[in-house]
């Protein structure tokens, strides 16, 4: 390691101002700092100093997403083998399948959204930011495994540039970006975004899974079936009509997006973040909260919906609410910065996404459209915060005036 970082040293001053690569000087600087921790530190307008910078932080999120992944990777191919009516083919070819279908989604996110953040950076001559790192894996774990990849690139494309890069790059953008890429897709193609056939691949990849999909076969996801419930009881069902348990909705061998299906995968993404303090636990506790509590108010009072009658655990372990709650919710650029606006914010978006849920049939999740809707509103709610902490001093501060005036 030494000497590679001799060798970067050497070739260094070519892309510094007045070396004959000077023009590559935003390049180079993102990929030196990705390899390297930085050697420098602000010089102002920071209040504390620290070997950890942004690109590390986001490293350990990408780690902490790498669970989901693998799951989703496996789920993929196993989805696929169930369907085509060949369950004994062993998890291997399973995972080998789900890998081949998943990996060119990957790809085509982070080709997509690297070019245009190095293109603006040289553009710009300003540092190529490492917010895409993140967001380039949460993209594809959050979209259906059938989802084509020209959208997918469309998508990445118009989230980056018109959620993230028209507000200033990284740490300056109001909504998640990998969710207004979500956001994109089901409302500009919602066909391929919604439906019991975009959940489950079965077609071939790659040359591997050839076969014909079984009689009875359904791909509908447990909050489509019910969503779509015509009675206000419903079970939910595995493609062959098998009532899934509690159990099958933590382990998450289940249609889905890609990588928000298991409740397992996701809590070791959660423990990570939490071991490591890169995500805030009191965000990601109300969310939780929020909805257990409006889970709870709707099997009590709501309609008489499958929505509504849906148990409260259900709610939290199905669709992509835990996924939601752990990746998307605590993002510290979009949500609140305050202590008090942080449970505020987590609470008012798991209750949400349960609202949502319920009382409109017509989008099953809830979980994006809360997240999204609470990024608008998470500076308010830090103002107010702010705005009543300064209020109560201020009345602290009058009495004290008063009680040694009157002394």
């Amino acid at each position: 390691m030494n000497n590679f970082r001799k060798l970067v040293d050497k070739i260094k001053p070519n892309f510094l101002p007045g070396g004959k690569f000077e023009k590559l000087h935003s390049t180079f600087d993102a990929i030196e700092t990705f390899l390297f921790v930085p050697n420098t530190t602000s010089k102002s307008g920071t209040h504390i100093h620290d070997a950890v910078d942004s690109k590390r932080t986001m490293i350990v999120v990408v780690i902490a997403l790498i669970p989901a992944l693998l799951f989703g990777m496996y789920n993929v191919g196993f989805q696929h083998y169930n369907a085509i009516g060949q369950p004994e083919i062993g998890f291997w070819s399973m995972f080998w399948y789900g890998f081949l279908a998943v990996l060119p989604i990957v790809i085509v996110s982070y080709v997509v959204g690297l070019s245009i953040e190095f293109a603006g950076g040289q553009i710009r001559k300003e540092e190529v930011q490492e917010g895409f790192l993140v967001t380039g894996m949460l993209i594809p774990l959050i979209v259906p495994v059938d989802t084509p990849l020209w959208m997918i690139a469309v998508a990445t494309a118009f989230s980056v540039i018109f959620a993230k890069e028209v507000f200033g790059g990284t740490g300056m953008n109001i909504f998640n970006v990998a969710l207004v890429a979500r956001a994109f897709l089901f409302f500009a193609y919602p066909q391929s975004m919604s439906g019991d056939k975009v959940w489950i691949r079965t077609g071939e990849t790659f040359g591997l899974g050839g076969g014909s999909v079984v009689d009875g076969f359904s791909g509908a996801t447990p909050l489509g079936q019910v969503s779509t419930a015509t009675t206000a009881n419903v079970d939910v069902v595995n493609m062959f009509g098998e009532q899934y348990s509690l159990m099958d909705t933590i382990i998450g061998l289940m249609p889905g997006s890609i990588g928000e299906t298991s409740i397992i995968a996701i809590g070791i993404g959660a423990l990570i973040l939490l071991i490591t303090k890169v995500a805030n636990w009191k965000v990601m506790l109300s969310v939780f909260a929020g909805g257990i509590f409006a889970g709870l108010i709707f099997n009590q009072f709501g309609p008489e919906t499958a929505s509504a009658n849906l148990p409260w655990f259900m709610h939290i372990t199905l669709g992509g609410f835990a996924f939601g709650a752990v990746f998307m919710a605590t993002d510290p650029v979009t949500s609140s910065r305050t202590e008090t606006g942080k449970w505020i914010y987590g609470f008012l978006i798991g209750v949400l996404a349960i609202v949502i849920r319920v009382l409109n049939p017509g989008y099953a999740e809830g979980m994006m459209l809360a997240i999204l809707l609470m990024n608008i509103f998470a500076p308010l709610i830090d103002f107010y915060v702010v705005d009543a902490n300064i209020k109560k001093r201020l009345k602290r501060v009058k009495v004290t005036t008063s009680e040694r005036v009157n002394k």
